[in-house]
């Protein structure tokens, strides 16, 4: 039947007939089974202690951790976020919108997003692998276990550029003391970024008399800014919102000197004196100052966190350790049996490792804990017979643990975890865990609709 007018519009959302419809129904309705969810996202978006029973209505918890996930899952800015939460139905469905209800803003969003801690997205995590084990989708007995890194979100770590960044940003700041308090200095920027660009195009030879006018301007720019720390302090007649913008650009300040002084000491060792400097003394960004550099064999060195993960035959990323610089894989196969056996309650029957895990202390330690099987994909002077019963058994663990490498790709392709893309440690671990447990809970609800 065919009509001139609508008679009525619904006003209810009905379901999109589509299979990733289906998938948001089934993830929507595993986090209605688990409440727990919900309580500890609102103990973060409350413990400023503000009250919560006055003024207007903010965002729920349950809205927070379902944007969560479906910023993840698609790999949404901000804005994108907001749009597609003013736009799709499917979206404000799942993130719990009505439909007279006004959309949040991308800074409601990520007010609200950036307060959830990387401690709460853990928790969370545990809690869905445990649902995965009562729902009969991942027991635990099985284990895979990698490393790989996850860049932060800086440009390539040069000592020109480097030294460029703290130029610029010591300027800047300077500038708006010159504004608050009349403070007057020499503008160096322009000179020192000829000089960042000139030894970004010169050749080797006559690099080194670029870096010393360059280390010559950064120091220029760090006294002046040294010296813009009394003024700002000793401010007086400005009104109360000058005084508290004194106050911050001095913090900053005072910040960004100490960090200009690191990289024009790590500058002069490396570039004028020659020596190696160790990556514990390095600074590879005055921005993302926790940055670690990861190397593997002979790729190119990657600059970001290095992460342990732990994979069921479910294709669940199980658990997931973000490591402090850059330990050796050997380092952490007992750990990651022992934090096994914490969410699980058990130790898996048969455990797959890379070959970097390989090492003969830990195949014995690994063993006496009670796991079966433990296998290395490389065997580094084991023997066999010592890690599992039969060379079939080792095939079929070596061939199982080349899954976690999927499971790796599939985070970093679909989940965003290629790039960080939050400024700040504590933000960089929220991003990790807040990538695993949408795709956590993708992977459960895709087993059940099987």
């Amino acid at each position: 039947m065919r009509q001139i007018l609508q008679p009525q519009i619904p006003i209810v959302h009905h379901l999109v007939d589509h299979i990733h419809g289906f998938e948001l129904v089934v993830m929507s309705q595993i986090l209605d089974e688990e409440p727990t969810i919900a309580q500890l996202v609102f103990a973060d978006l409350t413990r400023s202690g503000r009250r919560t029973d006055t003024g207007r209505d903010g965002m729920t918890a349950e809205q927070v951790i379902r944007a969560v996930i479906i910023k993840q899952m698609n790999c949404f800015s901000y804005q994108e976020l907001a749009f597609h939460l003013a736009d799709s139905r499917s979206y404000r469905t799942f993130c719990r919108l009505g439909i007279n209800d006004k959309p949040p803003s991308k800074s409601t969003l990520q007010y609200n997003i950036k307060k959830i801690g990387p401690e709460t997205l853990e928790s969370i995590n545990q809690i869905l692998v445990r649902h995965a084990d009562g729902a009969g989708v991942e027991h635990g007995r099985k284990v895979r276990v990698d490393c790989t890194g996850v860049k932060t979100n800086i440009h390539a770590p040069t000592d020109s550029w480097l030294l460029w960044d703290c130029v610029r940003v010591l300027v800047r700041l300077m500038h708006q003391a010159e504004d608050l308090v009349g403070f007057c200095f020499t503008d160096h920027s322009r000179r020192a970024k000829h000089r960042f660009i000139g030894i970004l195009n010169a050749r080797a030879k006559k690099r080194t008399k670029l870096y010393r006018d360059l280390l010559k301007v950064t120091r220029a720019t760090a006294g002046f800014a040294e010296a813009t720390d009394t003024p700002l302090m000793r401010a007086e007649g400005l009104d109360l919102m000058d005084a508290l913008a004194a106050q911050w650009v001095a913090q900053q300040l005072r910040h960004f000197v100490g960090l200009t002084h690191q990289v024009i000491a790590q500058t002069e060792r490396r570039v004028l004196n020659g020596e190696s400097v160790p990556a514990a003394d390095k600074l590879f960004s005055i921005f993302e100052t926790h940055t670690d550099i990861i190397k593997k064999d002979r790729r190119d060195p990657l600059y970001g966190h290095k992460l342990c993960l732990s994979s069921g035959a479910s294709g669940l990323v199980t658990d997931c350790v973000i490591e402090d610089g850059n330990p050796a894989d050997s380092t952490l196969a007992v750990e990651m049996m022992q934090r096994h056996e914490a969410v699980f309650g058990i130790l898996p029957r048969q455990a797959a490792f890379d070959g970097g895990f390989a090492s003969k202390a830990n195949l014995a330690v690994i063993k006496d804990m009670g796991v079966e099987d433990v296998s290395f994909s490389k065997r580094r002077g084991l023997k066999v017979s010592a890690m599992v019963k039969s060379s079939w058994v080792y095939k079929r663990l070596k061939r199982f643990r080349a899954g976690i490498e999927g499971v790796i790709s599939f985070l970093k392709r679909c989940f965003g975890l290629r790039r960080c893309t939050w400024s700040g440690l504590p933000s960089f671990k929220a991003y990790v865990w807040s990538s695993v447990i949408s795709a956590n809970l993708l992977i459960i609800a895709r087993h059940k609709l099987r």
